[in-house]
């Protein structure tokens, strides 16, 4: 009973601590991750040892990395992919070849590595990026629809999918004598086993699924999902393959039954609960002595995996056609290691990949990487700006700054430009045609400008904010200009070049925050509009009206919220 009790004291003294660090970690706006790790170093071994059974809390981190690719598997929409397919598929399979290839010739040359086998290991590891902390930044700042947040999370969702196929091949990396042998037998396993989970995922488990949840007992449901979860990652185990691609392909089996978002719903408690364990754990596994000894190669190795992935993404961007300003966005946001390079690394430590020592320099680099990379994304837009001042570089990307695509008509004259073709966008084109005005629009979306050619709406296809496009929108001519773009840097300069070429036109803003407002209607902006306020007058008006409200009042209240631009209802903290 003892052991019993020592066992809970451990479990309870890993989850509390992990709560405080989450916590302080979310105080100081960094991810919940960094918490959890800090706090498994100072509870672990290695710092003032309060756990007295480290190994039974590492068994129960297994069980958070198998619901972590769970959800992840869940969670996965080719859907999603097929919008930016070409970068995603392409893009991130270059990147990760390069990535890798790299990072083995430099760790060979300078000796980090004892030979190919470990140097192309730590090339997959780096290869990988964070999901979590990029798409928090991404959602924080309000992009996860701009074109730059999109070919991230294209390339992430990539990289995940990735992870599975790492992690099924990890072993032959272990037998370089048999390399090509354990290749084909674990190949050869990973097809079989993929066979077999087609198979299920079609006949068997959206039947059993269907059937569970017609019993409508929540407690029910929720055991078959989990041991649906751990008995395939089981079966990929006994293969000798990894309960991480088991628990993925678990996920995926009913991705795209009805019963998807009851199931991740479910499960999201549990996989956060063992997911702190397992970042927990991970950071047990730190020794503090080596990071301290080692804290210049430490921020030596943060400075080139950082640079180096981003010099490795840039041009991969750039060659998919998109412009110099995204591709600076998109290779900032994603130079970091992620937070499944923690489970490659654990996973490669246990097979003697990698040593105890290297394995903390490796997690040490990894934490820091994470906590810059929302300093880095912020700062990405202020670098494009400098590097476009580069005298050599200047050239080169103003001939990159062309409209890659015209649909103009040469009379059009009183019209109105619409930069962005989103489902703002796309509203206000629909408005203005129902009314017969000429309109012009500007998009840098090819399946955008698609819809935009079966439409046969005059359209340019290029960066609204870049100077060369303005110039072919005939500002002078126009009537008025919407800015409807999802990038708040873009609008804000697309509304200050805009105005410095015609002073007088007539510019409405869609603002993405409350900040924003005042900052837009002081550059010059004749009207700005915030969504989120839009849609509450439009409800507050519906009530209004089923109060006994006059339409005249209603109108009246509307109308003055909007022409003191929203201060009236805006929070009192913003």
């Amino acid at each position: 009973m003892a052991a019993e009790h020592h066992f809970i004291l451990d479990l309870t003294l890993a989850l509390g601590s992990s709560a405080v660090g989450g916590y302080l970690a979310y105080r100081f706006k960094q991810p919940a991750l960094l918490g959890y790790l800090a706090t498994g170093l100072l509870v672990g071994p290695y710092g003032f040892g309060l756990l007295q059974d480290v190994e039974q809390i590492q068994s129960l981190a297994e069980v958070g990395v198998a619901f972590l690719l769970f959800a992840l598997g869940v969670e996965f929409s080719l859907a999603e992919l097929k919008r930016v397919k070409n970068i995603a598929l392409q893009g991130s399979l270059l990147q990760i070849g390069l990535t890798t290839g790299l990072v083995a010739a430099i760790a060979l040359w300078f000796q980090w590595a004892d030979s190919p086998i470990q140097g192309i290991f730590l090339g997959l590891v780096l290869s990988l990026s964070s999901t979590a902390v990029v798409l928090k930044t991404l959602v924080e700042r309000g992009e996860t629809n701009t074109v730059q947040g999109q070919i991230m999370l294209a390339i992430l969702i990539a990289q995940d999918l990735a992870l599975g196929l790492m992690l099924a091949f990890l072993p032959a990396l272990t037998q370089p004598e048999q390399l090509w042998q354990t290749l084909a037998a674990a190949l050869l396993k990973v097809l079989i086993f993929l066979g077999g989970a087609i198979a299920a995922g079609r006949w068997l488990v959206p039947q059993l699924i269907q059937k569970i949840a017609a019993t409508e007992n929540s407690e029910l449901f929720l055991l078959t999902v989990i041991a649906l979860c751990l008995g395939v990652a089981w079966i990929t185990a006994e293969l000798g393959l990894s309960i991480e691609m088991g628990a993925f392909v678990a996920g995926l089996m009913i991705a795209e039954i009805d019963y998807a978002d009851q199931a991740l719903a479910k499960v999201l408690p549990l996989r956060d609960t063992f997911a702190c364990l397992f970042f927990a754990s991970i950071g047990m596994l730190i020794d503090p002595q080596v990071l301290w000894q080692n804290w210049g190669p430490i921020l030596g190795l943060v400075m080139l995996v950082m640079l180096g992935k981003a010099a490795i993404i840039l041009p991969i961007v750039l060659q998919f056609g998109y412009s110099f300003k995204t591709a600076i966005n998109a290779s900032f946001g994603l130079n970091q290691i992620g937070e499944f390079s923690f489970v490659l690394s654990l996973v490669g430590f246990e097979m003697g990949l990698i040593g105890e020592q290297r394995y903390s320099l490796l997690l040490g680099t990894t934490a820091i990487t994470l906590v810059l990379t929302p300093l880095w994304m912020k700062s990405a837009a202020r670098f494009a700006d400098r590097f476009a001042q580069v005298p050599l570089l200047k050239q080169y990307l103003k001939q990159r700054e062309e409209p890659r695509l015209l649909s103009v008509p040469e009379t059009l004259r009183d019209h109105v430009i619409v930069a962005g073709y989103g489902r703002v966008g796309q509203v206000i084109v629909n408005i203005l045609q129902s009314r017969g005005y000429p309109v012009l629009v500007v998009e840098n979306s090819e399946a955008a400008i698609q819809r935009l050619r079966h439409r046969q709406i005059p359209y340019i296809f290029g960066d609204a904010d870049a100077e060369l496009v303005l110039e072919k929108t005939h500002l002078e001519t126009a009537k008025a200009l919407a800015i409807a773009l999802p990038d708040p840097a873009s609008a804000r300069l697309l509304l200050q070049r805009a105005l410095g070429q015609a002073p007088q036109l007539d510019i409405i803003a869609r603002s993405h925050s409350n900040q924003e407002l005042d900052l837009l209607t002081q550059m010059g902006a004749r009207e700005v509009v915030q969504p989120e306020f839009e849609a509450a007058l439009e409800l507050g008006s519906h009530l209004l009206k089923t109060l006994g409200e006059p339409p005249q009042a209603i109108h009246a209240v509307l109308d003055g919220i909007r022409r003191d631009r929203y201060r009236s209802i805006r929070p009192a903290r913003e």
